[in-house]
C-alpha cells in the first residue's frame, strides 16, 4: 500500500532566473518563478503510518512558514518529493533534507524554475504497489517497428528518471530534421500512454509512473524551442488550460501551454481540486477558450460522467461571454471518447495543432 501526502502551503510569487517550463500571468504580461526540485531517496529504517503521520504534520508546519508546497510520496522503502517555492528558502530546506538521517541514497530528479506552482491547494491521489516489477514497459503496439524502438527508448529513460539521456535523445531528433510537433506527437504522447499500459499491466509502480511523465513533461518542454512550420499569432485570444478537477496526471495540460505561448495567446492554467474551483476561475477570467484535460497516460472512463457535468457548468457560467470549450486526454486521444460525447466544442488527439483549431473556433464564436 503507497502512503501518500501533500505537503501545501499558500503560494508566494518570486521572480528569477531563467524558465523552463510553461506558464505566465496574463494580467500583467510579467512571470511569476519559483524554483522547483524533484528527488527519490531510501528510508533506512520503514515508518509507520503514524511515523509518516507526524513526518508530514511537521513539514506542512515547515513549509507554510517557507512559503513552500509539495507533494511527499513513500512506497517499497522509497520516498519521492518534489518541493517548490522561493529560491531561498527551498535552498535552505533542501539543506535540511540531505541531513535528514531518516533516508540516504538521496538522487536529485530534476531542479529548475517554475512560473506557476502545481501542488498549491491540489491533491494526489495514487494507488500504490508492492512487488518489485520490471521497469521496462512494452512500446505502444500500433506504433511502426522503427517508432516503436524510439518510443520504448524514451519510456526506460523516463522511468529511470535520466534527465540527461533523455535530452539527449530529444535533442538528436531535433538534429535529424523533426519538429516539435513531431516530437510531441510520435514520441511524448505515445511514451506517455506506453508508461501508463505498463502501470496497467503491473510492470511499473506509481512512483515510476510518477517520475516517467515528469521526465516527459521536462522533454516536451525542451522542444518548444524547435521551430514548426504553422504558427499562428493569436494575441488577443485568452485560454484558461486546466486539468479536470482531481486529475493528477497534467502532462497535457503544461505541454499545451508552451504551444498557445508561442502562438501568442494569453494563457492561465488551473490544477483544480474541485468542479467548483473550476467553474469560478472561468467565471472570474472569461476566457475565449477553455481546455480541460484528462490523464494522457491512463484511460479514464469513469471520469466521463464527471466531466460532462462539469462541461456544462462552466457553460453557465461563461454564457455572457461565450466559450470554447476543448478537451484532452488519452480517452480522446484513442477515440473511446468524442467531444459530442462529453458536450464539448473539441477533444484533441494530442497537443499539436491545438491552439491553431481552437483559434478557428473562436473566430467562429465572434462572428455569431
Amino acid at each position: 500500500m503507497l502512503s501518500r501526502a501533500l505537503i501545501s502551503a499558500r503560494p508566494r510569487p518570486v521572480k528569477g532566473w531563467y524558465v523552463v517550463m510553461g506558464g505566465i500571468n496574463s494580467q500583467n504580461g510579467s512571470a511569476d518563478w519559483i524554483a522547483c526540485l524533484t528527488y527519490k531517496s531510501t528510508a533506512t529504517a520503514t515508518p509507520s503510518a503514524s511515523d509518516l503521520d507526524f513526518l508530514v504534520a511537521k513539514a506542512r508546519a515547515r513549509n507554510n512558514r517557507l512559503g513552500v508546497t509539495g507533494m511527499l510520496l513513500f512506497e517499497n522503502g522509497c520516498f519521492l518529493q518534489t518541493l517548490e517555492g522561493p529560491p531561498t528558502a527551498l535552498e535552505s530546506l533542501w539543506s535540511s533534507i540531505q541531513r535528514d538521517g531518516r533516508h540516504n541514497h538521496i538522487e536529485v530528479l530534476s531542479e529548475h524554475i517554475v512560473t506557476a506552482r502545481l501542488f498549491s491547494d491540489w491533491d494526489l491521489l495514487l494507488d500504490g504497489r508492492m512487488d518489485d516489477l520490471p521497469r521496462k514497459p512494452h512500446p505502444a503496439a500500433i506504433a511502426p517497428p522503427a517508432m516503436a524502438e524510439h518510443i520504448d527508448r524514451l519510456v526506460e529513460l523516463s522511468l529511470n528518471g535520466d534527465d540527461l539521456g533523455l535530452n539527449t535523445l530529444v535533442a538528436g531528433f531535433a538534429d535529424d530534421g523533426w519538429t516539435s510537433d513531431a516530437i510531441l506527437s510520435l514520441l511524448i504522447e505515445p511514451a506517455a500512454r506506453a508508461m501508463g499500459d505498463a502501470w496497467l499491466d503491473d510492470l511499473c509502480s506509481e512512483i515510476d509512473l510518477t517520475i516517467g511523465l515528469s521526465m516527459l513533461q521536462l522533454a516536451g518542454h525542451a522542444v518548444r524551442y524547435i521551430p514548426s512550420p504553422q504558427t499562428i499569432r493569436n494575441s488577443h485570444y485568452r485560454v484558461l488550460l486546466a486539468t479536470a478537477p482531481g486529475e493528477a496526471h497534467m502532462l497535457g495540460t503544461t505541454l499545451l501551454a508552451d504551444q498557445f505561448l508561442d502562438a501568442g495567446w494569453q494563457v492561465d492554467m488551473a490544477f483544480p481540486t474541485s468542479e467548483e474551483a473550476l467553474t469560478n476561475q472561468v467565471n472570474a477570467q472569461h476566457p475565449d477558450a477553455l481546455d480541460i484535460g484528462l490523464s494522457e497516460a491512463l484511460p479514464r472512463q469513469h471520469a466521463l460522467a464527471s466531466l460532462r457535468t462539469t462541461i456544462e457548468h462552466s457553460r453557465l457560467v461563461a454564457a455572457e461571454h461565450p466559450t470554447v470549450i476543448s478537451v484532452g486526454g488519452r480517452l480522446f486521444a484513442d477515440a473511446v471518447a468524442t467531444a459530442q460525447s462529453v458536450g464539448a466544442d473539441h477533444a484533441r488527439k494530442g497537443v499539436a495543432g491545438t491552439s491553431i483549431r481552437l483559434a478557428e473556433l473562436v473566430q467562429q464564436n465572434r462572428k455569431r
